[in-house]
């Protein structure tokens, strides 16, 4: 684990657009010499058709060795998990994927999203006072950063990053990431229209954003690398970062965390021993913090079972059929 501060990130679902794997033939002249066509990006999956049904199974089961379960069957826990550490196959596990739920500071990565957006397409300068304010806003969650850039980024252009450029927040997945209110005493600007939540998430759209991230599709690969070392070394050390530290020391955490009251978030991208994970979990409890402290061990455990290790390079179509797969659907646990 780095030696500086630590930043850590759970799982959610996340999907993204398909890519042409190659140019298409072209037609060559008589004697010419044919060139093979050049390679572009590959086609990334759609985390909504990328769930494993072992691997979800073995969530549930964990839920219910310590206790947690009956929280996720009221709608007071939200967790996914995806094993991303052969990208191109990704598998996913969630347990109330697309229920939304207050997630206090962890929106504040959409903000990073659209800061670097808006960079991209030139109506914002990344200087150095911004890059600062960007990652005060990240690794030591100021709020006063927070609003100062969501000011500069726009309500209505982050809104239309998030719903339209990136399907973060999607209607007919029961919505997803939100930023409708300055982290301030202010008057909101626009709440999530399914939910009238102010800051709102889903495991699954934040699980997106994680792969989208890793896979270097948030806004271009270097501006993707920029904002997933912003997420490292964050100067926090609670929920899944407290886990970590105490029990797998030797992982390394690109992390956003949440607190409000009794709502708990946290979220991130988590390395260790030549595998690599995304974590993400939602809680409504005054003991949320300590939940996500003990769960995100039990889902590094998962991740590394032999069981999912040789799952690694299976792919999910001969693994399970489509409706299997499909994250489109909510998977609830009954009270046990």
């Amino acid at each position: 684990m780095r030696k500086a501060l630590i930043s850590i990130t759970v799982l959610a679902l996340a999907g993204g657009s398909s890519l042409s794997l190659a140019r298409p033939a072209t037609k060559h002249s008589a004697g010419a010499v044919a060139v093979p066509a050049k390679l572009e990006a590959p086609k990334w999956p759609e985390l909504r058709y990328s769930r494993d049904p072992a691997l979800q199974d073995a969530l549930v089961a964990k839920l219910r060795d310590l206790r947690l379960s009956r929280y996720a069957s009221q709608g007071k826990l939200a967790v996914a998990l995806v094993d991303i550490t052969v990208p191109e196959n990704p598998r996913v596990a969630a347990v109330n994927a697309h229920q939304a739920m207050y997630a206090a500071s962890l929106p504040k990565i959409a903000i990073l999203l659209g800061a670097f957006q808006k960079a991209a397409d030139g109506l914002m300068t990344l200087d150095e006072p911004t890059l600062e304010k960007l990652t005060a806003m990240i690794r030591v969650s100021s709020n006063s950063a927070a609003t100062e850039m969501l000011e500069q980024v726009g309500y209505e252009y982050l809104e239309d990053v998030l719903v339209r450029r990136y399907k973060l927040y999607d209607q007919s997945l029961n919505g997803g990431l939100w930023v409708g209110k300055p982290y301030a005493k202010s008057r909101t600007w626009k709440r999530d229209p399914l939910h009238n939540l102010s800051h709102a998430a889903t495991v699954f759209e934040v699980a997106r954003f994680y792969y989208l991230l890793e896979t270097g599709r948030l806004v271009s690969p270097h501006y993707s690398r920029m904002m997933k070392e912003i997420l490292s070394e964050l100067a926090i050390h609670h929920k899944f970062v407290a886990g970590l530290v105490e029990h797998r020391p030797d992982s390394n955490i690109f992390r956003k965390s949440g607190t409000w009251r009794d709502w708990h978030a946290d979220s991130g991208i988590i390395e260790r021993n030549g595998r690599t994970y995304i974590a993400v979990a939602l809680a409504q409890h005054p003991s949320g913090g300590e939940w996500l402290s003990r769960m995100i061990v039990a889902l590094d455990d998962l991740i590394f079972d032999p069981a999912n290790v040789a799952r690694d390079r299976m792919p999910l179509t001969t693994a399970a059929s489509l409706e299997q797969r499909s994250m489109v659907r909510e998977t609830y646990l009954t009270p046990p």
